[in-house]
């Protein structure tokens, strides 16, 4: 399982939309293989740029509010937000350099 921390429809917006960090949102389910393929190498990248990134979680299934809110149609889904907005956007599974090189400019 992931070490990254799961955030919710309750916690989002104090966890993510009012962080002064530039934050990942990795919108996954259980039921996803690629999303389960993808959590080990978003561990990676947060162990490695945790200075300047934080990734957390948001099970689709169990918190549909936010995931409706952010149209969410396709996991996984990766967004950055950064001051409460969604700034970047990577829709599926890739392998860690893609995923760095779509991260460049936040890592």
């Amino acid at each position: 399982m992931s070490n990254a921390k799961a955030v919710s429809d309750a916690s989002f917006d104090a966890d993510v939309l009012k962080s002064d960090k530039t934050i990942l949102v990795d919108f996954w389910a259980e039921w996803c293989g690629p999303c389960r393929a993808v959590a080990p190498i978003l561990d990676q990248i947060a162990a490695e740029h945790s200075d300047k990134i934080e990734i957390v979680k948001l099970n689709v299934d169990d918190n549909p509010q936010t995931a409706m809110k952010y149209q969410i149609t396709s996991i996984p889904a990766l967004k950055v937000y950064k001051g409460g907005e969604v700034v970047k956007t990577i829709i599926g599974a890739k392998p860690k350099a893609a995923l760095e090189a779509d991260l460049a400019a936040f890592i």
